[in-house]
């Protein structure tokens, strides 16, 4: 029930009722009064809360700058360096959310605190004092009325008019101080309307337009967001190879730890006992032995492991030839006898196993090697051809063709038959026997475990580091010259796969095989370090980047040598990282901040005839102003883009948002609401004192950056209604399949994103200072 009406004509009767409706709006001033308190306190304290948030996240922002990754190698991939950069972006991206919400918040205490506490301490706290000074002229008023009635009529004429002047006197004072203070309470009452709705309006217009702006970085971040997933899938799948030769070596350096060869290291090294023969005997001497292969030369250093003891004069022997020693021939186990130039007789050594004398017998081409190995021959090729032909015609569109391996009893049974000495080749392919599985995992152990791998030993650290330049075209006519310096079976047989892996890759739809998945499977099968160790485990991501390249350029390599018969210079590996960065979201175009206006609200009629730019600046007081660089906002499927109109096509009746809110906070800014003194009985608000639409999300909101007309409403989303339950979407799993990407001969790939689009393509909405949701109109306040 509302308040009852305080007239001025009862401030002359002074009634019981009217004091009692008197009371009532005190008491409703006091509520008021209580509740400015309370909005305050929570507003100080949401602002210290948002402040404590901020500080928590630039914190957050700060440790992740700090963070700097540290990997194996000498240089990254392309995907490395977006992986390495990633937490700096991050941090950026959380520093300039931040930097708009500081800003917000610095603003919010003159948006919403100053003016409810300017409002309750002088125009409520002005209102106690007219109450006070009320009572007190009461008071007094009716006191010396008592005392002028207690006046005896027999005084003096003289004395009873003077008497009759002051009570008049008194009379007119507390009638006076009666009508101020009613007209203060019915100001205060009628004010409280807006001056206490307007700062709470500007704080939230204030946190609804970062809250917009955090929407537009969003947009702006899903483009790095996409391709970064794609860095951290070609990772992950670089990741999975890697491991699966690391476990391999790991596995074999257990069997046997002399296998790992490191480059500049002896062919094989370790400890051997040597048989001596003395006149009192024969003894069996510990050395510490190491043989390259190269020079034939085999050194041995006396070696004992006691405290004290002095080791004894290396020597340095020519190896002759080599033969394992046999069982009944001697009484001790695992031996064999060496001759060399430097001594006539046979040395006789023995090893602290049978598998490490395996490895030295083979090291030193002892007469029992440790078996035959695949050699790239002709039957080599009709296997090759024939696993080829058999995929092509039955298992090309197969979904994860060459990625899914085969049965190893199968692939065994299938190399088996088909290099069996008595009839090679005679085996058919087309069988129900052999599936595309076993197939394809046939065809890779057959490279694989080739004596030399198909791009041999030789060219395989030019082919490492021309993948590791940072410039494309470096790469691929680095890797093209050194295609022409394969021996020709090799080139042969590369240009035979890699034509395979083409035709593999324009199915992709159906099989889900990249050149990149291509390039995982296969760069460990076409390239091989020669020495087996953790470090040559390390470049297996860029032997992938090499068959990558060899199945996209396809054309282009095979179709010739290069033009000068040579390769481009490689580049020296890099000590330090490259400070190359494909992809960023840190250097887009700056974005328009808010600018408050200056007038204030009583110009609102001039400012309501003039044109605004853009970018929240009145047209008329500032012709020169210049207009920033404006993005347009990200069209939506099905959704038309009906622009924004210009200023001079405002309708002369349509209400200009901007306009109503700058006027607002600007005129919360400078202090709050002016109110004017008016004469008695004119005390209601104006018809036309305050014009809002209504709060209640009857219509769908537009979007930032669309006109505001009623009739563009249709070509906005709709928005959510009241009580409706939000969507949830969940996050990706993984990361979306990458793009397709069209290769010289018209076909495409989905793979490796090489170039941004523009800019302009990636553009995202304009933050502007106006809400479209709700327009305002805001007009004088006037007596």
């Amino acid at each position: 029930m509302g308040l009852p009406a305080l007239e001025f004509s009862d401030c002359y009767l002074d009634s019981p009722a009217f004091r009692e409706r008197l009371r009532c709006s005190e008491q409703e001033l006091e509520r008021t009064n209580r509740f400015l308190k309370d909005v305050v306190k929570d507003g100080n304290a949401l602002i210290g809360a948002i402040k404590n948030y901020s500080l928590a996240v630039q914190k957050f922002s700060l440790t992740l700058q700090s963070f700097q990754f540290d990997f194996i190698g000498d240089t990254l991939t392309d995907d490395e360096i977006n992986i390495a950069e990633s937490f700096k972006e991050f941090a950026e991206l959380l520093q300039e959310v931040e930097l708009e919400r500081s800003m917000m918040v610095q603003n919010a205490s003159n948006l919403l605190i100053k003016p409810l506490e300017k409002f309750r301490k002088e125009q409520i706290g002005f209102t106690k004092e007219r109450k006070k000074k009320f009572e007190k002229d009461g008071e007094k008023f009716y006191s010396m009325l008592d005392r002028h009635l207690h006046l005896s009529s027999k005084k003096k004429e003289s004395q009873l008019q003077e008497a009759d002047l002051l009570v008049d006197k008194e009379r007119h004072v507390f009638f006076e101080s009666s009508l101020e203070y009613v007209y203060q309470i019915q100001e205060v009452q009628e004010s409280k309307k807006f001056s206490i709705v307007e700062p709470v309006l500007a704080f939230l217009h204030s946190l609804f337009t970062y809250n917009n702006l955090t929407v537009e970085l969003t947009q702006d971040f899903l483009p790095y967001k996409q391709q970064l997933q794609l860095s951290l899938q070609n990772t992950r799948n670089h990741f999975s190879s890697t491991r699966e030769e690391l476990e391999d070596l790991k596995k074999r350096m257990k069997e046997a730890p002399l296998t790992c060869k490191l480059p500049g290291k002896p062919t094989i090294e370790g400890y051997l006992y040597s048989q001596e023969k003395w006149a009192l005997g024969i003894s069996w001497v510990k050395y510490y032995c190491q043989y390259e292969k190269e020079t034939k030369m085999l050194r041995m250093t006396p070696m004992e492991q006691k405290p004290g003891t002095k080791q004894g004069t290396t020597v340095h022997l020519i190896l002759k030839s080599c033969v394992r020693r046999k069982t009944d021939s001697i009484d001790k186990r695992f031996c064999f006898d060496i001759e060399t130039v430097e001594r006539t007789g046979p040395i006789t050594l023995q090893a602290p196993s049978e598998a490490n004398r395996r490895l030295w017998m083979e090291a030193m081409d002892g007469k029992e090697p440790v078996g035959m190995e695949v050699e790239l021959n002709e039957i080599g090729f009709r296997f090759v051809r024939k696993c080829i032909n058999a995929v092509e015609t039955n298992g090309i569109t197969t979904e994860g063709v060459y990625r899914t391996v085969g049965s190893n009893i199968q692939v065994q049974k299938l190399l088996n038959a088909f290099f069996d000495p008595k009839c090679p080749g005679d085996v058919d392919f087309q069988s129900n026997d052999w599936d595309i599985k076993t197939i394809t995992s046939s065809l890779k152990f057959y490279l694989r475990n080739l004596s030399e791998p198909v791009m041999t030993y030789k060219l395989h650290k030019e082919l490492v580091l021309a993948a590791k330049s940072e410039n494309l075209d470096e790469r691929l006519g680095a890797i093209h010259g050194l295609v022409y310096k394969l021996p020709e079976k090799n080139r042969e047989m590369s240009e035979l796969l890699v034509r395979h892996l083409v035709q593999v890759c324009e199915h992709s739809r159906e099989n889900l095989m990249s050149p990149s998945n291509m390039g995982v499977i296969f760069g460990p099968t076409l390239m091989r370090a020669q020495e087996d160790t953790v470090a040559a485990m390390m470049n297996i991501k860029f032997q992938n980047i090499v068959v990558e390249i060899l199945i996209e350029h396809f054309n282009k390599i095979y179709s010739g040598p290069p033009e000068d018969n040579n390769a481009p210079p490689v580049p020296p590996p890099r000590v330090a990282t490259r400070r190359h960065k494909p992809i960023t979201i840190s250097k887009r175009p700056l974005r328009e901040r808010p600018l408050f206006f200056g007038g204030s609200v009583e110009e609102s009629e001039e400012e309501d005839s003039c044109g605004l730019a853009p970018n929240g600046v009145i047209a008329a007081l500032s012709p020169d102003v210049p207009k920033p660089l404006q993005r347009s906002r990200l069209q939506r499927p099905g959704e038309v883009d009906s622009g924004r109109p210009s200023p001079e096509s405002r309708g002369a009746g349509e209400p200009c948002a901007e306009v109503g809110v700058g006027r607002l906070v600007s005129r919360l800014q400078e202090g709050g609401a002016k109110l004017s003194s008016k004469p008695a009985n004119s005390i209601g608000p104006t018809p036309h004192a305050l014009k809002a639409s209504s709060l209640q999300p009857k219509k769908p909101a537009p979007r930032p950056g669309a006109s505001c007309r009623e009739g563009d409403y249709e070509s906005f989303p709709k928005a959510r209604l009241p009580g409706e339950k939000p969507v949830i979407t969940r996050p990706p799993m993984r990361p979306p399949d990458p793009p397709l990407v069209a290769d010289q001969e018209g076909g495409t790939f989905p793979g490796r994103i090489f170039s941004w689009a523009h800019p302009s393509d990636l553009s995202s909405a304009y933050i502007h200072t106006c809400t479209h949701a709700h327009s305002l109109t805001l007009t004088d306040f006037e007596p």
